[in-house]
């Protein structure tokens, strides 16, 4: 027989007779949630197609109604969903208990938000052959949670404050806030070369390109003709200095800090190669005859680190300041700088 999809007493989903519909009620986890978007995730294996028409025939009613694929879920709302042929949606609990990479990295976690101190070398998702990245890590040592998603992203060698919602309406409420700039996102880097300006705002247009092996880059567009124009972002930093070196065996860096006016991908790294300013262990934008000497010296990644972000909590609305000090190994290079 095939599997159809319908809820239990315990709002587990399970399988049950072909004439049978399935009276889903909204959690937190769907609260807000576009009600398409709900049942593609829901009828897991039912073409999109399909689930257009079984909203368009009015199959799907929430609270008794018929609904558009636009409406939104408010929470404790019912979905009646018809008898659908799908593969089973509930997902098999972990045999053997997972061992547990960031419990020691957290910053902040409430009902709404998880917040950790993300180490450098881990992607934050799957993908381009990572098959485990911290948000898949933090769902298996989490099989219990109902919603856990990235807010937003740190490159792979990037460490620092990295945050997670653990309610979509919290999720929601966090990515308005970053698209309206009411965060305040602070970066330090060392980069190669004497920055002499105490305070500097950048702003240049980017592009992102592909590698003829599929890798995505970013530059900074020159090209101003029109089809150019029409890929580019804007992209904005505040950079201040904070420390200057000359060392004698290893050169000129400087310490700077940044200050995320927009996010765009790559955007510190962008900045500051195009600027003449490598960030020291960057092995795409970077000097690598410089990160070769370097990796003797004992600094073997890139010194990128989100080291503060500041926010109002996404339901309570109270000021939060989120701080990830330096790591060790960045820390002890600055240190051994400052002795030269």
């Amino acid at each position: 027989m095939n599997n159809l999809i319908t809820q239990d007493q315990s709002s587990k989903v399970s399988t049950v007779s072909e004439s049978a519909a399935a009276f889903l009620t909204v959690d937190e986890a769907s609260e807000g949630q576009r009600v398409d978007n709900f049942l593609t995730k829901t009828l897991k294996g039912v073409p999109k197609s399909h689930v257009y028409r079984i909203l368009r025939s009015g199959e799907v009613r929430v609270n008794k109604k018929r609904i558009n694929a636009d409406f939104r879920l408010s929470l404790g709302d019912v979905v009646r969903v018809p008898p659908t042929r799908s593969t089973a949606v509930e997902k098999t609990e972990q045999s053997a208990p997972v061992t547990s990479k960031f419990e020691h990295a957290i910053i902040f976690e409430d009902d709404a938000m998880l917040v950790i101190d993300k180490p450098a070398g881990f992607a934050v998702h799957g993908g381009s052959g990572i098959s485990r990245g911290v948000i898949e890590q933090l769902r298996l040592e989490r099989p219990r949670a109902k919603f856990l998603e990235l807010v937003h992203r740190l490159d792979r060698e990037t460490s620092g404050v990295l945050m997670l919602a653990k309610k979509r309406s919290a999720l929601v409420a966090l990515h308005e806030a970053i698209r309206n700039n009411q965060t305040d996102k602070r970066y330090l880097m060392l980069v190669s070369g004497e920055w002499l300006e105490p305070k500097k705002r950048v702003v240049l247009d980017l592009q992102k390109y592909l590698l003829p092996n599929g890798e995505r880059r970013v530059n900074v567009v020159t090209d101003i003709s029109k089809d150019k124009f029409d890929e580019r972002q804007t992209s904005e930093t505040m950079f201040r200095l904070l420390k200057n070196f000359n060392s004698k065996t290893m050169g000129q860096f400087s310490l700077l800090e940044a200050q995320l006016v927009t996010g765009r991908t790559h955007q510190l790294r962008v900045q500051l190669a195009h600027l003449g300013f490598p960030i020291v262990g960057d092995d795409k934008y970077g000097d690598f005859a410089v990160n070769k000497a370097l990796a003797k010296q004992g600094i073997k990644r890139m010194f990128l680190h989100s080291a503060v972000t500041k926010i109002r909590h996404p339901l309570t609305n109270d000021k939060l300041e989120l701080n990830a000090p330096l790591p060790a190994e960045l820390s002890k290079f600055v240190q051994k700088l400052e002795k030269e």
